[in-house]
């Protein structure tokens, strides 16, 4: 039977020494000052004593080291295996021990090069012998274990091993799996759909989706960054390739043609949903990216800094005195009761108006000319309460129609916001000496008249928070706001209205401006 001894000097020198002995072991620990630093077995003090005297010398020799070294026999039941033990103080302190980070492994793309072929593998199968390889399937990422059947196991038709080897080479390379033209075919095609391909797909995806569909408006501005940005760019790469370095190349161009820190930031999502919309079978992302936008280096939205102007008081009672009776009336509605544009211009009268024109229900708009069901959000249908005086106002505008479109043309079709940005807005701010502060010029958006209304209510009149979120359709942030139902409260919501008025004046006597100019001229010559 064999033991290991070892002895350690007590200049750290080690030295070890294996006895064998035919008889019941018995461990032996050899201490020192530092603590227990060797094992051994034997059957005595004595031989134990001897051993080691041969490597490291003589006990008197120990007592000259001031007694470093004793002999400690502790009894152990009988061994069960011949084979030594390797003793703890061989072991490295984990102190002292520094292990590398492991490298981690590069994923890298499949590459016919990297193939060496493949003969399958042969096995029985019931009473066939079949051949299974791995064959790359288009759509899926991994390959997929195919199986088909060599010859029966016994009787007419079985074949010899070295015919069944054979057979199982000539079925793999029927079937293409180890040729580039297979490769080129199936993989390539898989692994590198383009972003434009992308792209389309999924743009045709989120536009007929059920869950979370996407508005109208929404789906113009992705197509529009796809088109001026994002394919000119980076349309032609294969999907694997589009990562943060390849994202952060965009953002640095956007920047460079002076788009603003949002529209960048409304823009780098596209990107992101792009690169996830291609999945699996199993609903698993391809290309799972981690984006890091320190690296991309996306622009932070300094909210202080966006363009987003109101009006004053005295600017809204310059536009409700504008000579177009029509526009005239849109900006005192959207400025008096917070409406969104389209939101104003989806009124229609027998629908959306109530018997004394004191409230207007919220419930579609007009986006390019055609009627949307869906507003901007689900809070964006309510029912706006309307003080008395804007209530007469708009009951004259209405006059003796009874139904139709509020705002239309002459064939009765919706308004476009855009004329009424161009041809009405700009010309009357710019008639009033507005100047925006953010853009130092006199444009601004109808967006405008509903950040009047939301300061208006929120600093000046005193209004309830509940009620003028509810007013101007703006989500709730809390359990308190989903428990509100000051909506429920038509009375009360009416009494507010009326007390919390509207922050501008209306004319006393309405502008009359004749509709030709022609006969203006005509009369004033007559």
């Amino acid at each position: 039977m064999h033991f290991a001894v070892c002895s350690t000097y007590p200049n750290a020198f080690t030295c070890c020494l294996q006895i064998e002995i035919p008889v019941n072991p018995v461990i032996a620990a050899v201490s020192t000052q530092k603590g227990l630093e060797a094992i051994g077995f034997t059957e005595s003090r004595l031989q134990i004593a001897a051993a080691i005297s041969k490597m490291i010398g003589p006990v008197n020799d120990w007592q000259e080291q001031n007694a470093l070294l004793t002999v400690l026999p502790v009894r152990l039941p009988r061994a069960q295996s011949h084979v030594a033990a390797i003793p703890n103080p061989l072991q490295l302190n984990a102190i002292d021990t520094k292990v590398l980070t492991a490298t981690p492994v590069k994923r890298r793309g499949k590459s016919m090069f990297r193939r060496t072929g493949q003969s399958g593998h042969i096995e029985s199968s019931g009473k066939w012998w079949v051949v299974r390889w791995w064959m790359d399937v288009q759509g899926l990422e991994k390959r997929k274990h195919m199986r088909e059947r060599i010859c029966p196991i016994s009787g007419p038709g079985s074949l010899s091993k070295t015919m069944r080897e054979r057979r199982a080479r000539e079925i793999i390379t029927s079937s293409g799996a180890d040729t580039v033209e297979y490769f080129n075919e199936v993989v390539k095609q898989n692994n590198g759909v383009t972003f434009r391909e992308q792209a389309k797909w999924w743009l045709n995806h989120v536009r007929s989706r059920k869950r979370k569909p996407i508005a109208i408006s929404t789906l113009e501005v992705w197509e529009a960054c796809l088109n001026n940005w994002l394919n000119p760019n980076i349309g032609d790469l294969p999907l694997s390739e589009i990562n943060n370095a390849v994202l952060k190349s965009v953002i640095a161009k956007m920047s460079e043609k002076g788009l603003s820190p949002k529209t960048i930031d409304n823009y780098v999502p596209v990107v992101k949903m792009v690169v996830a919309s291609a999945v699996d079978e199993q609903g698993e992302e391809i290309y799972p990216r981690t984006w890091n936008h320190e690296f991309i280096d996306l622009p932070v939205v300094e909210k202080d800094k966006q363009n987003t102007p109101s009006f004053s008081s005295e600017v809204m009672t310059g536009l409700a005195r504008w000579k177009k009776e029509r526009e005239r009336m849109i900006f005192v509605l959207c400025g008096a009761g917070g409406l969104r544009v389209g939101e104003a211009l989806g009124i229609e009268i027998d629908k959306h108006i109530s018997s004394d024109f004191l409230t207007i229900f919220i419930q579609q708009k007009i986006h390019h000319g055609r009627v949307e069901q869906r507003l901007k959000t689900a809070n964006g249908c309510r029912q706006v309460d309307l003080h008395p005086t804007i209530a007469t106002f708009l009951k004259e505008f209405v006059g003796k129609r009874a139904s139709g479109f509020l705002f239309c043309t002459r064939q009765g079709k919706p308004v476009s916001p855009s004329n009424i940005i161009r041809r009405h807005l700009h010309k009357a701010l710019k008639e009033l000496g507005y100047i925006n502060p953010f853009t130092g010029t006199h444009k601004a958006g109808n967006h405008a008249f509903r950040r009047f209304r939301n300061t208006y209510l929120r600093n000046y009149a005193e209004c309830p928070e509940g009620l003028y979120k509810y007013w101007m359709g703006h989500a709730g942030k809390d359990m308190s706001d989903l428990y509100d139902k000051i909506k429920e409260d038509v009375a009360f919501r009416r009494k507010w209205a009326e007390r919390c008025g509207f922050g501008f004046q209306l004319p006393s006597v309405v502008p009359s401006v004749p509709k030709c100019t022609e006969k203006t001229e005509a009369a004033i010559a007559a």
